[in-house]
């Protein structure tokens, strides 16, 4: 019981939200009529200050462009220039807070730090500089040259940071991709014969087919890298790969579902909520495995792994999961190219045991019965792990979710049509091939009439031994 208690309370540390860079709005506007509006990426510290969530209790400000300094010394600026302003400067060698105070100290009202690499978070010790109170934020060089060009020189700006939704339409993307694919990955898999390919017409077609998938896997190939679209290519070959495994692995009986399901649970739940207190940087190997290499730098939010948009080196990540970019806008859409994520052991694992309940129905004649419920009981637990996720605001085993849903919708249809010992044990019924049922026809032929004339010689052999 000690242990048990251990382990929840482990468990429920993870929900504390871990130190990250803040994201907010800078919105900028121009004097022009009618006026021209545009919005940048900043990264600030709550800790530091609190940023308005609309625009409605934000207060807009000059910007007086002084990146021409890195104002680490008072008499870098001449007096009187800043007052009442926000102020760009340059990142150099003197810590943010150092800058804060200097730009404080000459009237400025809002400081931003303009840096040409990629943006980090704002991380300096606030006891040394109680009196600094006024907003700091950093934002991309890049971004106050497109502000110029876009909007002149005279603009006005403030900052604000909106709360991130708690819902985005992508997991109703998601949801549909992973139904859809357990569902006929399962129909697929209870077909009773296969029709052999050979008709000319069908074999022209089946080669446009495959030259049509290795044409698609090479652009994925050269362009993965690409996030604005390359995650569509990603997601036709992963709904293809899983499709393809669902349909080939068949299990034998309910049994084999429970153990494979069951182990595989405890498995996800492991590397998710346990490798935190195992390695060194305190992420789920999970997690990293999905964001790739620049886990440590991206953010983890619900199902969500923000992508940065600018990267400093080049990065690979497994093509193992369904991915979809978040739809709704804030400032991660705004900041970088965040993605809800969907691993393929997600589908594939669940959808062996659909697969396994339509040819079940099949060998049965039971109308799909165990088929339809197991799939609906698949929907069901997705819709739970995305409630799980929007109030937890970390990422979840989905299969903690998902195999309960699905074992035990199972079990309760075999259990009222009083077929569980069958369902359990399963039969010898395979889906035949018909292009293979000559050639076995042919063998079973042959070994019948071996076998009669190995009796007649026998017995023709027998009364001369006598």
């Amino acid at each position: 019981m000690r242990a048990a208690g251990l382990l929840w309370a482990a468990l429920w540390g993870l929900l504390l939200p871990p130190v990250t860079a803040d994201e907010g709005i800078l919105h900028a506007s121009g004097n022009s009529e009618p006026p021209v509006t545009k919005d940048y990426c900043i990264i600030y510290n709550s800790n530091w200050i609190s940023l308005p969530k609309s625009l409605d209790n934000a207060t807009f400000r000059t910007l007086e462009n002084l990146t021409s300094t890195v104002l680490c010394n008072s008499s870098e600026v001449p007096s009187g220039l800043m007052k009442d302003k926000a102020v760009v400067v340059m990142r150099g060698n003197c810590t943010f807070l150092e800058k804060a105070r200097i730009a404080q100290s000459a009237g400025a009202k809002m400081l931003l730090i303009a840096s040409k690499s990629r943006l980090s978070s704002l991380s300096d010790n606030k006891t040394d500089f109680e009196d600094v109170t006024l907003p700091v934020a950093l934002i991309r060089y890049n971004d106050i040259v497109d502000m110029q060009l876009t909007l002149g020189n005279e603009v006005n700006v403030t900052l604000y940071s909106p709360p991130l939704p708690e819902f985005d339409f992508s997991m109703v993307v998601i949801f549909l991709i992973a139904v859809f694919t357990v569902a006929l990955g399962g129909y697929w898999s209870g077909v009773a014969e296969l029709i052999a390919c050979c008709n000319k017409n069908i074999e022209v077609r089946l080669i446009f087919l495959a030259v049509f998938c290795i044409a698609a896997a090479v652009v994925w190939a050269v362009f993965r890298n690409e996030d604005r679209w390359a995650w569509i290519l990603q997601d036709i070959l992963g709904v293809a790969f899983c499709l393809n495994f669902i349909r080939t692995l068949k299990m034998p009986n309910f049994k084999s579902c429970v153990i494979l399901l069951g182990l595989l649970l405890l498995y996800d739940v492991f590397f998710v909520f346990i490798t935190p207190f195992i390695t060194k940087n305190g992420a789920s190997i999970m997690v990293e495995v999905a964001a790739g290499p620049f886990g440590n730098s991206e953010k983890n939010d619900g199902n969500l792994v923000e992508v940065p948009a600018e990267r400093s080196a080049p990065h690979e990540k497994l093509p193992v999961v369904i991915r979809v970019p978040r739809l709704e806008y804030s400032a991660s859409t705004l900041c970088d190219m965040p993605f809800s994520l969907l691993g393929f052991g997600d589908i594939i694992v669940p959808g062996l045991l659909v697969a396994y309940c339509r040819r079940f129905d099949v060998q049965t004649s039971s109308s799909s019965v165990y088929y339809i419920s197991c799939t609906i009981a698949y929907a069901v637990g997705m819709v739970l792990t995305f409630i799980v996720l929007a109030l937890m605001k970390m990422g979840q085993p989905a299969l903690l979710y998902l195999v309960p849903c699905t074992l035990i919708t199972s079990s309760l249809v075999a259990w009222r049509r009083k077929e569980m010992k069958k369902f359990w044990k399963g039969s010898s019924y395979q889906v035949s091939d018909s292009s293979r049922t000559p050639l076995l026809q042919g063998m079973m032929e042959h070994l019948d009439y071996t076998g009669n004339e190995e009796s007649t010689a026998s017995a023709s052999e027998q009364p001369g031994g006598q």
